[in-house]
């Protein structure tokens, strides 16, 4: 494991499918009632589901909440991310 890598703190715990909170949060790069996109210590994740909204955000200490019916967490490697996002994105990044 890297060096760097060895002392982040990132915990990710969901209870009932309906509530999730995340610790090592570092960025929200979007967000709907559908997705929620954000930077964590590990990479970026995708929360997917329906009726989510965001109860807890705190960047200062990393912590973030999220509430709704959770359907997916996935963690995304980054580099597949800026493929997808297509050209007119990139450009207007």
């Amino acid at each position: 494991m890297p060096e760097e890598k060895k002392n982040l703190v990132h915990n990710v715990i969901l209870e009932g499918r309906e509530k999730l909170s995340v610790s090592g949060v570092k960025d929200v790069d979007s967000f709907d009632e559908s997705i929620v996109e954000l930077y964590t210590e590990m990479g970026m994740m995708e929360v997917k589901g329906s009726e989510l909204h965001i109860s807890k955000l705190n960047l200062d200490s990393g912590e973030f909440t999220v509430e709704g019916n959770v359907d997916s967490v996935v963690y995304v490697d980054e580099s597949a991310a800026k493929e997808k996002d297509g050209f007119f994105k990139r450009l207007f990044k």
